[in-house]
């Protein structure tokens, strides 16, 4: 127990210096989400609890290390706060709420878009095998973190002030990274993003379709048929890995789509309707106002407002 104890409080305080790092690095840059100078990292800031955050997250490992956010996926709801990673390993449309966060203490997130490809390499040099009893496992955990996950995203985090270190450092440290994922607690569902023939690889290969073609009516044969499976056991593992069916998922983007048109280009809601593929727009305004909480113009209205 106090062996247990201890490795918590050394986990925390590496934590509270990359808070410190990121709290730097994001400084007067104002709330969201901040690119960097090394192209997979992004960081995250958010002084206001609460606030609501709607998106399609790809791959992606996100560190917390101050403040607390929930994000619902589906009918499921995860919570999590600093000391805490949340790993998404398929595209998923998530919707979020940082529930803790102020000026002085602002909610602050480690962000690392995560390489299939990169990944399959290191497994290939580790010469295992994941899990041979295979099952399909969800597209989204929440873990603890150790002390060296937080030390690998530090030493990543600090090539920041020193650029001209980046092309050679950050790839290894990035690798290292995606090494202590591979290795952790919840690494059956980082192997099988990189596995092939996997069930969680072949349901990200019908959600890429899904995204690309968003707009068109469904054939739930033709996807069953993409990703090698009859179509019951497709409709089961869509909904394992997505915790929603394919109707569902597909619905989520031309919604959030939707919800982008009228923001970003000012298109109205009945243009808006057509153009992410519903021929009716009173259902487009129903299922809207069931997503968002208000109908298209009074949503959009407020989102300027804030």
């Amino acid at each position: 127990m106090a062996d247990e104890f201890l490795k918590r409080e050394t986990t925390i305080d590496a934590c509270q210096k990359l808070a410190q790092l990121v709290d730097r690095h994001t400084h007067g840059r104002g709330n969201g989400i901040h690119s960097t100078a090394i192209a997979q990292l992004e960081l995250m800031r958010e002084s206001v609890a609460p606030t609501a955050l709607r998106a399609v997250y790809e791959p992606t490992l996100c560190i917390i290390l101050q403040g607390r956010k929930e994000t619902l996926l589906g009918q499921e709801t995860y919570h999590y706060g600093a000391a805490q990673y949340i790993v998404v390993t398929v595209d998923l449309p998530l919707s979020g709420n940082i529930v803790e966060a102020t000026p002085d203490q602002p909610y602050l997130c480690f962000k690392l878009n995560l390489d299939a490809t990169e990944l399959w390499h290191i497994i290939d040099q580790l010469q295992r095998s994941p899990n041979q009893k295979e099952s399909s496992v969800r597209g989204l955990f929440v873990s603890d973190a150790n002390t060296r996950l937080i030390e690998c995203a530090t030493r990543l985090t600090r090539l920041l002030d020193t650029p001209e270190d980046i092309p050679f450092l950050a790839p290894m440290m990035i690798r290292e990274i995606y090494y202590r994922l591979l290795m952790g607690d919840q690494n059956e569902a980082v192997w099988q993003i990189a596995t092939s023939g996997s069930y969680m690889q072949r349901i990200a290969e019908v959600i890429k379709q899904i995204k690309t073609e968003f707009t068109k009516p469904l054939s739930m044969e033709d996807l069953a048929k993409q990703a090698r499976m009859s179509s019951a056991s497709f409709h089961r593992h869509f909904k394992a890995v997505t915790s929603m069916s394919p109707l569902q998922y597909q619905k989520q983007l031309r919604l959030l789509e939707a919800r982008r048109l009228m923001l970003a280009e000012d298109v109205d809601a009945t243009r808006a309707a057509y153009q992410v593929g519903y021929e009716s727009p009173s259902q487009f305004n129903r299922e809207y106002s069931r997503m968002f909480g208000a109908p298209p113009k009074k949503d959009v209205d407020r989102l300027r407002v804030a």
